[in-house]
């Protein structure tokens, strides 16, 4: 596995790849790898010939309150992980590297409609942050494919939703979230978490799986369901942030007359927040 950290040497390599007639899939990460992290990569592997990861911790995501300084950054065993895993190259660029006039001064990407709302609501800037960096690494790797765990479903849908819009030459893959046995979603946060805690934040795993069932039985009173979700997750000892129900694809407030849902939901336990989402597909007419 080769280690990169300079933008002229990725390219000469993926230059060469090119030359040869290779494919070449991406997965970006912000590093501190876990099993979900690692289920991206054994996807990508299926993809193409060749894989880029990139392990990059974006400071232009993260809000002013927010644990930037604090995230967690396991290089070392990061890169053990993937060297087993495979993995071509790793590229584990500076801040400079990637922003060498200071974020003022960085041009960036705006994806209306779909980021605002929900984490885009609740985090102000993530998501210009993230389509910037994404727009950035997708110019340096030139991949073909691009994994994207599901887990940040609304994260997602904006990655789509630019690189349909700019017509970029990439096909975007949503790979499942990982769980852990408990159902809790893997996410590098949960590391801030204690054992006690972590069994706690399952709350929103249930919570969510309560509801899916309750619109399988034909329940759409969004209204109430989503009352009785926060609820339930305040009686656990959670802090909800969002709990919202809409369109799978648009994620815009799902109507009575909608079959494809996604269910979305953000919840705190203490300073750390967690985000977890169920989609489901209710029979037509015809079909019952």
């Amino acid at each position: 596995m080769q280690s990169i950290t300079e933008i002229k040497s990725l390219r000469s390599q993926i230059k060469a790849w090119r030359q040869a007639g290779l494919s070449v899939a991406f997965v970006p990460t912000m590093g501190n790898l876990h099993r979900g992290h690692f289920s991206l990569v054994e996807k990508a592997k299926t993809l193409a010939d060749k894989v880029v990861v990139s392990i990059f911790v974006n400071p232009m995501q993260f809000g002013a309150n927010e644990d930037l300084d604090n995230y967690p950054r396991t290089l070392s065993e990061d890169k053990q992980g993937l060297a087993e895993l495979g993995t071509d190259i790793v590229f584990t660029p500076s801040v400079s590297t990637i922003y060498p006039n200071g974020l003022g001064e960085q041009s960036f990407v705006d994806v209306p409609g779909v980021s605002l709302g929900y984490c885009g609501g609740s985090r102000p800037g993530h998501f210009k942050g993230v389509a910037t960096v994404v727009t950035k690494l997708f110019n340096l790797v030139q991949p073909d494919y691009a994994c994207f765990g599901e887990k940040d479903f609304q994260q997602l849908q904006v990655i789509k939703t630019m690189a349909r819009d700019l017509s970029m030459p990439v096909e975007i893959i949503g790979v499942p979230t990982m769980r852990e046995v408990s159902g809790l979603a893997m996410s590098s946060r949960n590391g801030y978490l204690s054992a006690e805690q972590k069994t706690t934040a399952t709350a929103l795993f249930k919570a969510l799986g309560q509801c899916a069932e309750q619109l399988k039985q034909g329940n759409k009173d969004f209204t109430s369901l989503k009352t009785h979700a926060k609820q339930s997750l305040e009686q656990a000892g959670l802090k909800p942030d969002y709990f919202e129900i809409a369109q799978r694809d648009t994620l815009k407030t799902a109507t009575l007359d909608d079959n494809h849902f996604v269910i979305l939901a953000a919840a705190f336990l203490g300073s750390v927040r967690s985000v977890s989402y169920t989609h489901l597909t209710l029979p037509t007419n015809r079909e019952v």
